[in-house]
């Protein structure tokens, strides 16, 4: 089918903002989600037809689609009752009548659960859609991964918030997903980290973490886990990357050096429940000194060259590794939701991305 025979367009809408758990079913009165059929508007000077190709796959995503979320209190707009689903991905360009957009161009943006997407040259709010350039021997996703948002979030997240340095120990949780599995081996082989601690939750991702250079890997499932985790962290550590939240960051509160800091970069392990994080050892950080700083990846967009630059060199110094750091789901687009749903079950080896079209 030409691009000018592209008329309607399947996406998925929130059809029930969730609460507590989500509803990954489709056609049933309490599916979070609902496919639907939306018509194609005509270009108009300026705009450019985008056919999505890669999805993210990404943790913060359950949070836009919040049924209580407060606007005010987000980074970007929540998701709504009837809303297309957010979700940045790869496509591209079909149809052009853009003098800055060809088609042909493969293009990185903010084009939501749907197959085709008309885009704005000069968006009036959001993320400017980007023209990426592929890599020789690397899959386009990479741009979703590595040297997307979740490699410039291990970045900022090392550098910036918690100031690694040479020679000081770190702990990232969350270490075999996107974020993580970059932080760990950027920490180790760029900062160069005297121990990477890295808590992953399968033996396959431990040893998967050894691998791509942590000096202790550890499955937070392993009934002797905390003592394992006290074990590895003898002496205290300079810094701890959260990714999960709950109980593994209330137990690294006793794990961190005074004056130390930790990054809160994802809570994983509580965006599907109603219960409230309990904190027992929240006064640590009163009488340690320490620093807990949450962060937005999006905050560093004027910095982003700065974060690609260093992610492409440490590739190809060999520093890191990228090949296996993605999963990759080939899906039909009606699989979409109980693709992403893998994040929540602990599926997915570092970055998770479903691809629904070729980009041929």
């Amino acid at each position: 089918m030409s691009a000018a025979e592209v008329k309607v367009s399947k996406a998925f809408i929130l059809q029930n903002p969730p609460l507590a758990e989500i509803d990954l079913t489709l056609g049933s009165e309490t599916s979070t989600f609902k496919l639907v059929e939306q018509d194609i508007p005509e270009l108009k000077e300026g705009q450019f037809l985008v056919k999505t190709a890669y999805l993210s796959n990404d943790p913060a995503q359950r949070t836009w689609i919040q049924r209580d979320a407060d606007a005010a209190r987000g980074y970007i707009p929540p998701v709504r009752q009837g809303d297309i689903m957010n979700a940045i991905a790869i496509g591209k360009v079909v149809d052009s009548k853009s003098s800055n957009y060809s088609v042909g161009d493969l293009v990185l943006g903010l084009f939501r659960w749907r197959e085709h997407s008309v885009q704005d040259e000069k968006p009036a709010a959001g993320l400017p859609v980007t023209k990426i350039n592929a890599i020789p021997g690397i899959h386009p996703s990479i741009f979703l991964g590595a040297f997307g948002t979740t490699g410039l979030t291990a970045f900022f997240g090392l550098t910036d918030i918690l100031k690694l340095e040479k020679g000081q120990s770190i702990v990232i949780s969350g270490a075999a997903g996107a974020v993580g599995s970059i932080a760990v081996q950027f920490a180790k082989h760029v900062i160069g980290a005297s121990k990477v601690v890295a808590i992953s939750g399968t033996e396959e991702k431990v040893q998967w973490l050894k691998k791509l250079g942590a000096d202790v890997s550890l499955n937070y499932k392993h009934p002797e886990f905390k003592k394992q985790l006290d074990d590895a962290t003898e002496g205290f550590v300079d810094a701890y990357f959260d990714n999960v939240g709950g109980e593994i960051l209330d137990h690294m509160l006793t794990r961190v050096k005074q004056h130390g800091r930790i990054a809160a970069c994802g809570a994983i392990s509580v965006y599907n429940s109603l219960d409230s994080t309990h904190l027992p050892n929240y006064a640590q950080i009163i009488t340690n000194r320490l620093i807990l700083q949450g962060f937005i990846v999006i905050d560093y967009l004027p910095r982003y060259a700065e974060g690609i630059a260093a992610l492409s060199s440490a590739l190809q110094a060999g520093k890191l590794d990228v090949k296996d750091g993605e999963t990759l789901v080939q899906a039909k687009f009606e699989d979409i939701p109980k693709t992403w749903g893998i994040l929540f079950e602990g599926g997915n080896t570092g970055k998770l991305v479903t691809q629904i079209a070729s980009l041929d």
